[in-house]
């Protein structure tokens, strides 16, 4: 069973997450490191997914609700990891108090957000070379 941890972007925590956006975004999908480690981390709140004791998912949410950054890796896709990291960091929004949040998802994982309650909005746009649409899920 996948445990959720909120953390900030320090110490070991830090290097968890560096790992798995290198494995993910860099490796993966050919993201500059430069683009990805945006200089934001030290803002915002981190979900990091463990199975046992390893990380093997993750998520962070800036404190105006933007959640981005979500990485899965490979061989723990499609068991719900990604779904437990955002439905962590709505509910550490709510509560905030935040009205609501938002995101940039990846065409490809519109569906996904869709599922979880999120619509989306304005025109698609390119980011790191991928097309993008917004998205937002009230929360009051």
């Amino acid at each position: 069973m996948f445990q959720i941890r909120l953390v900030t972007f320090e110490g070991e925590d830090e290097q968890s997450i560096r790992a798995i956006r290198e494995s993910v975004f860099v490796n993966e999908q050919g993201i500059s490191a430069d683009i990805d480690f945006d200089g934001l981390d030290v803002k915002a709140m981190h979900a990091l997914a463990y199975l046992n004791d390893i990380v093997v998912g993750i998520g962070r949410m800036l404190d105006d609700g933007h959640i981005g950054r979500i990485a899965i890796l490979k061989a723990y896709r499609g068991q719900k990891v990604g779904s437990k990291i955002v439905l962590s960091l709505i509910d550490d929004a709510t509560k905030k108090g935040y009205s609501r949040v938002y995101l940039g998802s990846q065409k490809h994982a519109n569906g996904f957000y869709q599922r979880l309650g999120f619509t989306a909005y304005g025109e698609e746009f390119m980011d790191a070379g991928i097309v993008h649409i917004s998205m937002e899920k009230a929360l009051v």
